[in-house]
């Protein structure tokens, strides 16, 4: 049975990230993912170009931050955290980044890209001053630092702790980058 191209494209995009979770960006091979992906490495060529082109395409990431105007403005920092951990457990795409940005200028380059052009947004609506970058910043280094305790190095006790226990433990510090003059 034939496969159509767009189907071909989403088994390679598959493959794609779950070999950059695991390898990260610089060990994962085009003949790797195309193995995984049980095609030839030239159809990986066909789609994508090359690495570069398949690591962009397979790192594309929304965070789909929620609207936030109407949730109370001393519970957004709590919510912001239980969205994050929703997030993260849906979906490695954000996974393969975190881990290629450790070895990739490119993949650190796309997550300061997501994390400014999704996150500071959202943080201007809660609280609209001048400290807004400092804001966005700050509760990105608890995301990714989240992200990268809970599913890159699996660190036991945050990795054990359930999505409940996360968003208690760090909304309120979530909520005081957010509130902080």
């Amino acid at each position: 049975m034939r496969r159509s191209s767009a189907d071909t494209k989403e088994i390679i995009l598959a493959a794609a990230r779950r070999r950059f979770a695991t390898s990260g960006y610089e060990r994962s091979t085009v003949r790797a993912i195309a193995a995984d992906a049980s095609i030839d490495p030239s159809m990986v060529m066909r789609y994508f170009g090359n690495k570069e082109g398949l690591f962009a395409a397979a790192a594309e990431f929304d965070l789909e931050l929620p609207d936030l105007t109407d949730v109370d403005a001393a519970d957004i920092g709590r919510r912001l955290v239980a969205h994050f951990v929703e997030r993260w457990e849906r979906d490695d795409a954000l996974v393969v980044l975190l881990r290629s940005s450790t070895t990739n200028a490119d993949a650190a380059q796309r997550i300061c890209d997501i994390f400014t052009t999704q996150l500071l947004p959202v943080v201007a609506s809660c609280n609209p001053d001048a400290g807004v970058p400092r804001r966005a910043g700050l509760i990105a280094t608890q995301m990714l630092g989240l992200g990268l305790c809970r599913y890159v190095l699996h660190l036991p006790p945050v990795a054990a702790l359930t999505p409940t226990e996360l968003e208690n433990q760090l909304g309120p510090t979530v909520q005081r980058y957010l509130d902080s003059p």
